[in-house]
């Protein structure tokens, strides 16, 4: 008898429409969602994120959205602490528990195939590892560990110091959890996009959201204390209109950059899920609820 907690997964490039099939199939299959995006953790950052609104939940719960300050670095082993907590109170209403987000590593983190070290920050190695461009971190990042430098988001300069930060402390890449003491049974189903269909949607949503204010929101946030570094940490929309609003680069220019880069990341973590055979690739709603429903017997 398999007494393993049952997880849903529903993974993706970004903008491939994750938020919006998973609370269809939440709603279906009576379920609840826990988001693994490591920029929706910011309390405020919704439109530079993409976050789900209350409307858009439909009266869905969703767990670990708005829990950190932007302040405040969130760390992946903080994720699954919170992630844990609100699989526990789902299953205690009998519903399944999904997981959704792009967040690799997040993921990871919760389903027990990786073990985030704890590594003190390193002040002199950190100071000099700001110094190199981010393309320059990936590269140096890929040869120490070619297996994390798979699961992160590239252009994300603190991320990248980070995992370099900790390989150098602990002198060897981010262990995999390799016992069979994992207590989770997983449905990984990943949505899949032409090219062409998910330049659309990226376009699309960027559009919408810059119509929503999302230059001025990130505006708020530099306003309220929040540093032009820490801004460029949080991700490509925050990246780009704080260079535009330090006039560096034309509000154009942002649109451009935000799709060039979205595009780029997108290529990125397809070529990371590519690799893994557990992941049903979906095109529709029907081919996903044909394939919870197997799994749920």
């Amino acid at each position: 008898m398999d007494n393993k907690i049952k997880l849903i997964v529903i993974l993706g490039p970004t903008s491939s429409g994750k938020t919006g099939l998973s609370i269809k199939l939440a709603k279906k299959f009576k379920g609840e969602i826990i988001s693994a995006d490591s920029r929706q953790v910011y309390k405020g950052l919704n439109l530079a994120s993409g976050k789900v609104t209350k409307k858009e939940m439909a009266g869905i719960p969703h767990y670990c959205l708005d829990v950190s300050s932007v302040k405040k670095r969130y760390a992946s082993q903080e994720f699954k602490k919170c992630a844990d907590v609100a699989i526990k109170k789902i299953l205690s209403k009998n519903k399944i528990p999904f997981i959704v987000g792009g967040t690799a590593f997040y993921i990871k983190a919760l389903t027990g195939e990786i073990i985030a070290p704890e590594a003190p920050p390193n002040p002199e190695l950190r100071e000099k590892l700001e110094k190199k461009t981010t393309g320059e971190l990936f590269i140096m990042l890929e040869k120490l560990d070619r297996r994390r430098a798979g699961t992160i988001e590239r252009f994300n300069k603190r991320r990248l110091i980070r995992a370099i930060e900790i390989i150098k402390y602990t002198g060897k890449p981010v262990p995999e959890r390799t016992d069979k003491t994992n207590d989770k049974n997983v449905l990984y189903l990943g949505i899949k996009r032409t090219k062409k269909e998910l330049k659309k949607r990226i376009e699309s949503r960027l559009a919408e959201r810059l119509s929503q204010g999302m230059i001025k929101e990130i505006l708020n946030f530099h306003e309220s204390g929040v540093s032009w570094k820490r801004l460029e940490e949080l991700g490509l929309e925050p990246r780009w209109v704080s260079s535009y609003l330090k006039k560096k680069i034309s509000k154009e220019e942002v649109e451009r950059r935000i799709i060039r880069d979205s595009l780029l990341l997108a290529r990125h973590q397809m070529s990371w899920w590519g690799r893994d055979r557990r992941i049903h690739w979906i095109k529709n709603q029907t081919q996903a609820e044909r394939l919870i429903i197997k799994f749920l017997k």
